[in-house]
């Protein structure tokens, strides 16, 4: 099976099983009924892909109770189809942070988040040019992160507030080793959209994905 691609900001997936990940990875997890609808083929077929994804360890089976009656199967990413999807040299990052923390100590780590996180700041502000509302800044951040392979994804709600969800982190082995780059994003999103930005979602806290409220200042 190929390894899923990121193309123009989007996931490109070449075959039937590429789409199965792509949907557990953007969506969550999923019944076999309802991956069929979504893939325009039927239940029992794409209960059978699943069934030759698990045995490749990519994706699991689990029984979850839903209301009255009996639980249903859901099936879900396993590490090894997280691992599927782009991760920009994951261990190569997270080896040379381990190697200037040890060898510079924690004030070298800071060093390089910060500067990590002016460049990301200029860069975004630069792209923000032009927009006139919190709506098109919103919208102008997502596709800016789907391009930098987070598969982003972005709404409004009725009570005026946006959502930003990010359904992959590239960086995130190495956000793993030092969490601080979690933080520097944060403080960007804030800065270039203008407005108040809260994470209820982490996949560093064990979420499948991560999640922002936007609110107006």
């Amino acid at each position: 099976m190929s390894r899923i691609s990121l193309e123009n900001g989007e996931c490109t997936a070449h075959s039937v099983s590429d789409r199965l990940l792509k949907l557990l990875k953007t969506c969550g997890p999923q019944q076999a009924s309802e991956a069929g609808k979504v893939l325009g083929t039927t239940g029992e077929a794409a209960r059978q892909q699943f069934v030759k994804l698990a045995k490749d360890g990519l994706v699991e089976a689990k029984a979850e109770t839903r209301g009255v009656g009996r639980p249903v199967q859901l099936w879900h990413l396993t590490p090894a189809g997280n691992a599927h999807f782009p991760d920009a040299h994951a261990e190569l990052t997270a080896q040379l942070l381990r190697t200037v923390r040890n060898k510079l100590g924690e004030q070298a780590i800071e060093l390089l988040i910060d500067s990590r996180e002016q460049e990301t700041r200029l860069s975004y502000q630069q792209a923000m040019m032009g927009a006139t509302d919190l709506r098109e800044r919103v919208a102008r951040l997502a596709n800016i992160r789907c391009h930098e392979g987070y598969m982003a994804e972005w709404s409004e709600q009725q009570d005026g507030t946006f959502l930003l969800v990010e359904n992959h982190c590239p960086i995130c082995t190495a956000a793993r080793v030092c969490q601080a780059f979690c933080r520097a994003e944060l403080n960007v999103f804030s800065e270039v959209l203008q407005a108040r930005v809260e994470r209820y979602e982490h996949i560093l806290t064990g979420a499948r994905r991560c999640a922002y409220r936007i609110l107006a200042q």
